[in-house]
C-alpha cells in the first residue's frame, strides 16, 4: 500500500514538471521562421555556389579568364571559355559554367583566384527536380541581372 501512494505521488510530480515545461514553451517567443512567407537571415560567412564578381566602380567583371579556378578545382565542376581577339592584349571571358552537382563547396576556386573574380553567393534555397537546374551559366546570369 505504501508503494502505491509513493508511485502515485511520483507520477503526479512528473506530470506537473512536464506540464510546467510545456506551459513555459507555450508562452516563450517563437524561434522558427515561417519559411515560404519569411526569409531566413543569412550570415555573411555563408558559402553558397560561386558567382562572378563585378567591379562596383566600372561595372566590369573582375575575372580575367586566367583559368586558375578551373585548374585548382578538385571536383572539375568549373568550365571557362575565353577567346583572345586579334590585336588585343587580354583574353575575353565568353563562358563561365558551374556544375553545382559536382561541387563540394571546398572554396579552393575562390581562394586561388588572383583578382577576386569569383565569390560565394548568399543563395540558400537550392532545390530542384533535375540535374540541369544545377548547371549554371554564371556569365549569362551576370548579363541578365545587369539589364
Amino acid at each position: 500500500m505504501k508503494t502505491y501512494f509513493k508511485d502515485l505521488f511520483l507520477g503526479a510530480k512528473s506530470l506537473l514538471v512536464g506540464m510546467t515545461v510545456t506551459i513555459k514553451a507555450f508562452f516563450s517567443p517563437v524561434v522558427t521562421v515561417q519559411y515560404p512567407r519569411e526569409k531566413n537571415y543569412i550570415t555573411p560567412n555563408y558559402r553558397g555556389h560561386i558567382i562572378l564578381s563585378v567591379n562596383e566602380k566600372t561595372g566590369d567583371l573582375k575575372c580575367i579568364a586566367c583559368g586558375t579556378c578551373q585548374r585548382s578545382c578538385p571536383s572539375n565542376c568549373i568550365e571557362i571559355k575565353s577567346e583572345k581577339k586579334e590585336g588585343a592584349k587580354k583574353k575575353i571571358l565568353t563562358g563561365f559554367y558551374l556544375d553545382f552537382t559536382k561541387c563540394s563547396l571546398c572554396g579552393i576556386c575562390v581562394e586561388s583566384c588572383p583578382t577576386n573574380g569569383i565569390e560565394y553567393s548568399n543563395e540558400y534555397n537550392l532545390a530542384g527536380f533535375s540535374r540541369e537546374e544545377f548547371q549554371y551559366d554564371l556569365l549569362k546570369e551576370i548579363k541578365e541581372s545587369s539589364c
